[in-house]
């Protein structure tokens, strides 16, 4: 009993050091400084300072010199995965009721207040640390590093009988991570940034569930041998991934091109078409002419993908990803297209008549 005790204990220690460390990269490295879509009372843009990628490096190669040399075992986090868990738990209701509490209420309940946020666009040192962009970046670093160390423990516990499927799953999350990054500043222009508080769902979502639900998958995988999933599925699989990413990165290029600069074109092809009213446009063309967002399919496809190349398609623990998504992007549709609705009214009924799909064309 003592013995568990210590590992649980020693399990939480590892996002308090991580993400400890991420603080301290996010601050100091250098990054590019970059006007967002999100204005100030003023309405003059907020600055962002971006370093996100070079933070996620920076990370990757500190956890592979310090398994490389003995200072940590390759599958640490795995090994101490439920302790990591519990703690990361703990940072995020810290966090929550620190960022929560002292902001003056919005006149919804608590519990409101609290889940939803009661601040928008909570920063630090004049835009160097932004609470949003912070905690995208912490999860993102954390689920590195769980696929990592996860990949390793299957790789460790079956030598020379590796699972394909479980190398492929670790090599598309990280091009999936590596990728989000990458593209940082276009998420400057997604509806997290723009429409939601810092609270709860935002605060623990990024600390506690995007670094551990994310990789259910492979938590729950890691330890079973390799199903010998052929290697045709397994090509099936990663383009099913690389569709959805394709739908995804696509779509969120397409909007920020034509927010950044209206009259350019997507990919030097693609031109942009609105339907517009009273100085109000809606772009209705390339991506976002199949259908209103078009981007969650992407995200459907890619953890569905991701799901599949685990190779034990029976088995529930890798499908809990994508259904997650189902149940979160779903309603959201709903949410932003009465959001829309309030906002462009008549305009958003012709998008509508022009663009009649939600999220799959011709099917929904």
């Amino acid at each position: 009993m003592l013995e568990s005790w210590k590992s649980l204990a020693t399990g939480a220690m590892l996002p308090v050091i991580v993400y400890a460390i991420v603080l301290v990269l996010n601050v100091a490295v250098p990054g590019r400084w970059l006007d967002g879509y999100v204005r100030d009372a003023g309405g003059k843009p907020l600055r962002y300072h971006l370093n996100g990628l070079p933070v996620l490096i920076l990370m990757i190669a500190g956890y592979v010199a310090a398994a490389h040399t003995g200072l940590i075992a390759w599958d640490v986090f795995y090994t101490y995965r439920w302790g990591a868990a519990i703690g990361a738990c703990i940072i995020g209701l810290v966090f929550t009721f620190a960022i929560v509490i002292p902001a003056p209420p919005t006149g919804a309940s608590f519990g409101a207040d609290l889940y939803l946020g009661r601040l928008e666009n909570p920063r630090w040192g004049g835009g160097r640390l932004d609470a949003k962009m912070f905690l995208y970046l912490v999860g993102a670093v954390m689920l590195e590093l769980n696929v990592l160390s996860f990949a390793a423990h299957h790789v460790l516990s079956h030598p020379g009988h590796a699972s394909p499927g479980v190398l492929l799953h670790a090599g598309l999350f990280t091009f999936f991570l590596l990728d989000y990054l990458t593209f940082e500043r276009v998420h400057l222009y997604t509806y997290d940034l723009f429409a939601e508080r810092v609270g709860f769902k935002l605060g623990w979502g990024c600390l506690v569930f995007y670094p551990f639900f994310y990789c259910i998958g492979l938590w729950a995988i890691a330890d079973r041998p390799d199903p010998h999933t052929p290697t045709a599925l397994l090509i099936v699989y990663a383009a099913i991934f690389f569709a959805g990413w394709g739908l995804s990165r696509g779509a969120n290029l397409q909007k920020f091109l034509f927010k950044t600069r209206p009259t350019a074109k997507l990919f030097g092809v693609i031109a942009p078409a609105v339907v517009e009213t009273g100085g109000k446009q809606l772009l209705c063309s390339g991506f976002w002419g199949l259908s209103r967002h078009i981007n969650y399919l992407g995200e459907i496809l890619m953890a569905t993908g991701l799901a599949l190349s685990l190779g034990y398609p029976t088995s529930l623990a890798p499908w809990l990803y994508p259904i997650y998504y189902l149940l979160l992007l779903l309603p959201r549709e709903r949410d932003d297209d009465r959001r829309c609705a309030r906002k462009y009214g008549a305009l958003w009924e012709q998008y509508c008549r022009k663009v009649p799909y939600r999220v799959v064309p011709g099917v929904y």
